[in-house]
């Protein structure tokens, strides 16, 4: 569907030259808000899906424990923490 809007100008120019910083198009950004305007209830249900994989998770490793040493060499490799 197309959609016509009435803007001044110079806001246009703005908003382009911001979708431009965001390596999108005008376009884009006025749909992506639209589509999260529309979607209002879309965290909600990320929400009640989260919180469902919760109950029904334990929380238990296994046994594996937290090791900062190890995570830390991962991040920096061998030697560099």
């Amino acid at each position: 569907m197309n959609l016509t809007l009435s803007v001044a100008d110079d806001v246009v120019e703005r908003a382009r030259a911001a979708a431009r910083q965001q390596g999108t198009s005008l376009n884009a950004l006025v749909r992506r808000y639209l589509e999260s305007l529309a979607g209002g209830g879309r965290g909600e249900d990320l929400a009640g899906q989260f919180d469902a994989l919760w109950r029904e998770r334990s929380g238990r490793s296994g046994g594996w424990r937290f090791n900062r040493d190890e995570l830390y060499e991962d991040r920096l490799g061998p030697g560099r923490q």
